[in-house]
């Protein structure tokens, strides 16, 4: 699995808030690669409340 923000991020933490062990927010979301696997489920549902669509899992 892949996980990226794309430039529709507005940096409203949302993200980080729901899995601060792959997403840190600093101006815009950022993702740390290395803890993806083991957090998918948070990872999933951080995609599903970004209010605008910026986090892409594939």
């Amino acid at each position: 699995m892949t996980v990226k923000v794309n430039d529709s991020c507005i940096g409203c933490g949302a993200c980080e808030q729901i899995c601060d062990a792959v997403f840190s927010v600093d101006g815009v979301a950022q993702v740390d690669e290395a803890a993806v696997a083991d957090n998918m489920d948070c990872v999933k549902e951080a995609a599903d409340a970004c209010p605008v669509s910026a986090i892409e899992v594939e």
